[in-house]
């Protein structure tokens, strides 16, 4: 048995990740997608990345973010991270440490002083939080059918939120991450899923949630499990948009 099976019983939370997948699975048939996600997937790195800034205070639209105009090295970074999501998906599942510490390298690359001694892919815990990055690991790499790939994700998410192994840019390691288990799990393979403009919808409750979690309690990890489900469903629409937006200019 799966050890993160019990989950699935907490109240609501099956429904949830099952919405989630269903609105997924509608995003996927949209027209634009049928004859090659190139463009899609490159407007979503756009925005994902637009909004994994937000939600770290950064104010960085996607135009921008597209014209170049900006010189700060966390934007740098997070792009840089979600332009390597494709070429690090393979890997994932198969190391997931050195796949975490390529992207905490990825983002912090351009640090010229962060105000924290820090090493670019050292993982920086006590015993205890390396016990649960240890343990997380093994989730990963020893997979079973049991699990969705939302409950995958979103305990990645949530870990790597709670335990914080990195110390400057751990929230944006955190979202690549929980992107890729996406990825390798099939619910997103293609990454197209704009999870974290669903996150950015959703903050006060991201927030909230995430803190949730760090609990342990029955309560918090619904909290943060269903708060997952809906921001899935959130970037499945906002995908949707992208999508309807790319036929319009086509058109």
């Amino acid at each position: 048995m799966d050890p993160l099976a019990p989950l699935l019983e907490l109240s609501e939370v099956a429904d949830a990740l099952e919405n989630a997948r269903a609105n997924v699975d509608r995003m996927l048939w949209h027209e634009a997608l049928r004859g090659g996600d190139e463009l899609v997937a490159a407007e979503v790195a756009l925005h994902s990345a637009s909004a994994t800034l937000a939600l770290d205070g950064y104010d960085c639209d996607v135009e921008r973010l597209r014209d170049g105009d900006f010189d700060d090295p966390v934007v740098s970074g997070v792009l840089r991270v979600v332009e390597a999501l494709p070429g690090l998906a393979p890997m994932w599942p198969v190391s997931p440490r050195y796949v975490l510490a390529k992207l905490h390298t990825l983002a912090t690359k351009e640090f010229p002083d962060a105000g924290v001694d820090f090493e670019p892919g050292r993982i920086e815990v006590d015993e205890s939080g390396m016990n649960r990055i240890n343990a997380l690991c093994a989730l990963v790499t020893n997979p079973t059918k049991e699990i969705p790939a939302a409950m995958a994700a979103a305990v990645v998410h949530g870990e790597l939120l709670a335990v914080r192994p990195f110390p400057v840019a751990n929230n944006v390691v955190a979202r690549a991450a929980a992107r890729l288990a996406l990825a390798s799990k099939g619910l997103d393979p293609k990454l197209l899923i704009t999870v974290d403009a669903g996150h950015l919808e959703r903050a006060p409750e991201y927030v909230g949630a995430q803190r949730a979690w760090s609990t342990g309690t029955p309560d918090g990890v619904r909290s943060w499990l269903k708060h997952y489900g809906k921001a899935l469903t959130a970037g499945a629409a906002e995908t949707l948009q992208i999508c309807t937006e790319l036929m319009k200019d086509a058109g």
